[in-house]
């Protein structure tokens, strides 16, 4: 499951909760606004292209696909290469999709630690409220509102021994993301063709309600 990097290393950071730690941003006005700006957006269908630089590999793992996020209802990431797979996240648990469109080999969030933390991670980000990684990192915000660049590196020790940095960049869409772990793994995903959605179709409607 290769879009899974990028879940385990939101996990990690999901999963040491600071409430009082300290958000040193470079640029706080434009922090506000970027995030003030994504959160205009109830839906976003995009385009994705996942690089994952392993350690253990020799050769890059790339991964292409479609992205669907709805902030009251989850996200819906499909592989279209290297193999065909749709995933389901939401806070309830990540769950696989068959070819019909139907839930299988759902994991709750009872039955696998964190994964309703890793959901709501990942809405916060591509919702425009970076709040939730605010009392983990510390962040430096560059560019202007229709161009900007965040970076965030843990300000807890314990973090910081699993993740390195992370990397954003984007416009009135997320355009990118770099995931830099501690032991040298690095997961980059370029989102395109970023639309604003509010309605979904049927299908995609079945995938985000309750099983």
């Amino acid at each position: 499951m290769g879009a899974m990097t990028m879940f385990r290393a939101l996990l990690v950071a999901a999963l040491f909760s600071v409430a009082s730690a300290h958000a040193a941003s470079a640029d706080p006005a434009l922090v506000s606004q970027v995030t003030s700006r994504l959160a205009q957006t109830k839906g976003v269908r995009a385009r994705f292209t996942q690089t994952q630089t392993l350690s253990a590999m020799k050769q890059p793992l790339v991964s292409t696909g479609m992205l669907v996020f709805l902030r009251d209802r989850g996200v819906i990431w499909r592989v279209d290469t290297p193999y065909a797979a749709t995933y389901v996240i939401t806070d309830a648990g990540v769950a696989e999709a068959d070819a019909n469109g139907r839930r299988v080999r759902t994991k709750s969030a009872q039955g696998v630690r964190g994964v309703a933390q890793v959901s709501k991670m990942m809405r916060a980000m591509l919702g425009g409220d970076l709040s939730a990684l605010y009392s983990q990192f510390d962040v430096d915000a560059r560019g202007s509102v229709s161009d900007w660049t965040l970076d965030l590196k843990p300000n807890q020790p314990q973090l910081a021994q699993a993740i390195a940095s992370l990397h954003m960049t984007g416009g009135a869409f997320l355009k990118s993301l770099r995931i830099d772990l501690a032991n040298g793994d690095v997961t980059r995903i370029e989102f395109t063709k970023s639309e604003a959605t509010d309605e979904l179709p049927s299908a995609e409607r079945t995938l985000l309600s309750a099983p």
